[in-house]
């Protein structure tokens, strides 16, 4: 009896259950619509991120640089010899670290040892930076003139006077090229965590754990392509000869890193013994990573801990405002829509029960209760939210899969979150707070739709319908048999 008379009642008023279905699925494809764009932006969001982690780095520990003392410009220092032969070519690298200042290996067992941490790698960044040319020694010449005068009663020539010039330096110069370029000493047995790990080896292999005091060396994809490397080319720094074993595509943007060799080997290039500049840390549990900030700043002092929530604070740009605009304006938005739209849904319901007072009173007369008859408008209306429901599902669903379709360019400009860099202020130097200055990403927005977005889209409309049926039942079940006699006369 209460399906047939749910589907009658139904289907003669079309038009009314339309509207109201059509109000709900409005507000529901909008909500879906936001929280996707809001997902897709946290998304863009961690790729900015992960490009300077790496996937799995929760934080990073460093330690500002000091400021060069009186006297000492901290700048590089090159030496050359002039030589005659304009033909010989010099050359002469300057390495050293950059970023933060340099931190005792030991600290990484230190860190890894504190509470709720589950791992942690050191990394070395070196800035490179090689001169190399050749000199044309100039020729020294003095001008001279002189005077001769003979008199009466002297030889010829038996008087004379010369003054000499200050001595010229004509022809000569130097022709050189400065390269600079960034490198960083990674630990060959973990590399899941540090700067490597934001990398993809495209072509040839990364290093092996017996490779630790490797001549070898991992190489970025545009790096490689500038110099013209390809897997087997070799290069020198420093007199020492490294071999391209494998070319790195990064994940998001562009490497900010172009060479990658083991740990040791750098510490021995950079003249940085059992030194790093930046560990990578993984926490055991990815909600306690404020806790675990607090616990290594408190017990080894003097270092800077960057987490993700740091850099993500740092992070600006059209990505930045569009995020801002989805978690304030598009939320308030969303939520605004909805409840106009169950207030619509309500008040159409407890209009069109107001019309229904003949039949609501008839029913009474006929020994309906009242529960049977709000149970009557609160089926009607729940019947009328899911379809709204599927209706907005499929509205909101389609409208992401635009957005995604579309994949709209979003640029991240990062910025530093304190402390010195090195030399160049380079790539993996003090961790990524350093790592991010004048560095823009562009990436693509997307919308995925998770099933928590379906269910929430689902409780939404049980939801209007519920409050729809709510208010149209209690108007119904307040009607007497009387009001139908009023009606019919």
């Amino acid at each position: 009896m209460f399906g047939i008379y749910l589907k009658r009642e139904l289907g003669r008023r079309k038009k009314a259950a339309l509207v109201i279905a059509l109000g709900l699925a409005l507000g529901i494809a909008l909500v879906i619509t936001v929280n996707s764009v809001s997902a897709g932006m946290t998304q863009a969001q961690d790729k900015v991120l992960k490009s300077l982690y790496g996937l799995g780095t929760d934080m990073t520990v460093t330690k500002a640089r000091t400021a060069p003392t009186s006297g000492s410009s901290g700048g590089p220092n090159f030496k050359f010899d002039a030589k005659s032969s304009s033909s010989s070519t010099q050359s002469s690298d300057r390495v050293q670290t950059q970023g933060g200042q340099a931190l005792k290996s030991s600290l990484v067992t230190k860190v890894a040892g504190q509470k709720g941490v589950e791992s942690a790698v050191g990394a070395l960044s070196l800035n490179v930076t090689k001169v190399d040319g050749s000199f044309t020694q100039g020729k020294a010449k003095t001008s001279t003139s002189s005077s001769t005068s003979g008199g009466q009663g002297q030889p010829s020539g038996g008087s004379s006077s010369g003054s000499g010039g200050a001595p010229q330096v004509q022809g000569g110069g130097a022709n050189f090229d400065v390269n600079s370029y960034s490198v960083a000493g990674v630990d060959v047995a973990h590399q899941g965590l540090g700067p490597l790990s934001t990398m993809k080896i495209t072509s040839g292999k990364t290093f092996t754990s017996a490779q630790t005091s490797g001549k070898v060396a991992v190489v970025s994809k545009s790096y490689a392509k500038e110099k013209k490397y390809k897997v087997g080319s070799t290069f020198k720094i420093s007199g020492t000869k490294f071999t391209v074993i494998g070319i790195a595509t990064p994940d998001s943007s562009e490497s900010d890193t172009d060479v990658f060799i083991p740990l040791k080997v750098a510490q021995t290039l950079g003249d940085a013994k059992n030194q790093v500049t930046t560990i990578y840390v993984k926490a055991s549990d990815s909600k306690q990573i404020s806790t675990v900030k607090k616990e290594i700043t408190a017990n080894i002092s003097g270092t800077t801990v960057t987490t993700s929530a740091d850099l993500a604070s740092t992070v600006s740009g059209s990505l930045s405002t569009a995020s801002s605009l989805a978690t304030s304006v598009g939320k308030w938005l969303s939520i605004a829509v909805l409840a106009a739209a169950f207030l619509v849904a309500a008040l159409l319901t407890s209009s069109a029960v107001s019309r229904r007072v003949r039949e609501f009173g008839t029913l009474k007369a006929l020994g309906w209760p009242s529960r049977n008859v709000t149970r009557q408008v609160v089926g009607e209306s729940m019947v009328n939210g899911l379809i709204g429901g599927a209706l907005g599902i499929a509205l909101g669903v389609g409208a992401a899969y635009a957005v995604t379709a579309i994949s709209p360019k979003l640029t991240a400009q990062l910025g530093s979150t304190g402390g010195s860099g090195g030399v160049g202020g380079g790539p993996g130097g003090g961790g990524p707070g350093q790592q991010a200055s004048q560095n823009t990403l562009e990436i693509a927005l997307s919308a995925p739709v998770s099933l928590t977005t379906i269910a929430l889209a689902v409780g939404l409309a049980v939801t209007g319908g519920l409050i729809a049926g709510a208010m149209g039942g209690w108007r119904a079940s307040r009607m007497r048999p009387a009001d139908a006699l009023r009606s019919v006369a």
